[in-house]
């Protein structure tokens, strides 16, 4: 290559890189929504390809019959729910100020119950001052339901901006429903990699997100439904919002809907109603537990082929990031990450094959060597063995 050529290759990917920056500031203000119609298209891609084949290839009723039943089975029942958790939030926080509710004096009770070993256990720490861990705890629930009416107000405040974003994702989801295929095609002629490497990594994110979301939202609802219908029964004030509390920390593998019915658990058993704690324990970890523990290694593990740490490490670090959009964006994250590394390490696939170290790059061979001719592509090749292996299984 002459420097004149250097330089006019160099320039242009200087362009290209600003041109793409300045595109995603342009669509930063509406991430959420460029983000969940794109997550939304990829959900539903199937079911629009099987409705092409059935309506003659009309592309165009197809999409529009496959945002119709995403409004009916995804918008429609979130905005109903959203609605109920809205008013049963607005009426908890009045029972809270009114005094109707008081968590200082549940804590109070319970705090009584305990042998008095434990109040000195409890003073050794520092933590003997009862009065004030209770005005400590009264106000920070206070503030929690405090915190859901004003996120309602403000819900109600940017309803422009809601309904500007609502109505972008739509228009977005049945392009990308309409000209899927054609977009992802582009995409891939775009990628500088080996048409091998692009198909496993291409393969890998439209499989962790659809396992991630499909898995992490059906232990989600199957969690919440199970704990309020529990909360229901036992009387407990606010079943539906416990219940939706619990579906959001439910996204937290391992740990997320035991936050909540594990300390009512215990305050029962402390106050004297054994029967009803010893109900929400057996019900907790013998129905509740095993959905997390059943549903998500065959929804999510099984598909994506990442250990359960690696799972709640990464889920818990993108919703840090993210927020609730990083429920997704976390595991994607790592997902494309082992499946890189996975790529570049031929030897970590197939122990045939001569190390990386010794190994060009894959997708950068060099001609006339035995590592040019299978040893950079080797990884890919096994990378790709196992995706058929598993959607086999």
């Amino acid at each position: 290559m002459s420097e004149s050529s250097g330089v006019h290759y160099r320039t242009f990917v200087l362009l290209l890189v600003v041109v793409t920056i300045a595109f995603g500031w342009l669509l930063w203000p509406f991430y959420g929504a460029v983000f969940w119609g794109t997550i939304l298209a990829i959900l539903f891609a199937p079911l629009q390809r099987r409705l092409v084949v059935r309506i003659g290839g009309r592309r165009n009723l197809a999409a529009l019959i496959t945002l119709l039943l995403v409004l009916l089975l995804v918008i429609l029942p979130l905005v109903v729910i959203s609605g109920s958790l809205v008013s049963e939030g607005a009426s908890l926080y009045q029972s809270i100020k009114s005094g109707q509710i008081n968590f200082g004096a549940y804590f109070q009770q319970a705090m009584d119950a305990l042998p008095p070993s434990v109040h000195a256990l409890l003073a050794r720490f520092d933590l003997a001052d009862i009065p004030s861990l209770q005005d400590k705890l009264s106000a920070g629930a206070m503030q929690a339901s405090q915190f859901l009416a004003t996120q309602a107000l403000n819900i109600g405040q940017d309803t422009f901006q809601f309904v500007v974003s609502f109505g972008i994702m739509l228009y977005l989801l049945f392009f990308l429903l309409r000209d899927g295929p054609q977009l992802s095609a582009r995409l891939r002629r775009a990628v500088p990699l080996s048409d091998m490497h692009k198909q496993h990594l291409f393969r890998k994110f439209t499989t962790v997100v659809r396992a991630t979301v499909k898995g992490n939202v059906a232990v989600a609802a199957a969690q919440g439904a199970l704990g309020g219908i529990i909360f229901s029964i036992l009387s407990i004030q606010g079943a539906l919002l416990w219940g939706v509390i619990m579906a959001f920390l439910s996204l937290l593998p391992a740990i997320g809907a035991g936050l909540i019915w594990a300390p009512v658990a215990v305050y029962f058993l402390l106050t004297g109603s054994v029967v009803k704690g010893a109900v929400l324990i057996a019900f907790g970890v013998l129905v509740i537990g095993m959905v997390d523990n059943i549903l998500r290694p065959i929804l999510v593990g099984k598909d994506t082929k990442m250990p359960d740490y690696v799972i709640l490490i990464s889920t818990l670090g993108g919703m840090a990031l993210f927020g609730l959009n990083g429920f997704v964006i976390g595991p994607l994250i790592a997902a494309l990450f082992m499946a890189s590394w996975d790529l570049f390490s031929p030897a970590a696939s197939d122990p045939t094959v001569v190390p990386a170290a010794s190994a060009p790059l894959p997708g950068n061979p060099v001609a006339g060597t035995p590592a040019a001719a299978g040893g950079a592509t080797a990884g890919t090749q096994a990378a790709l063995a196992r995706d058929r292996q598993s959607r086999d299984d």
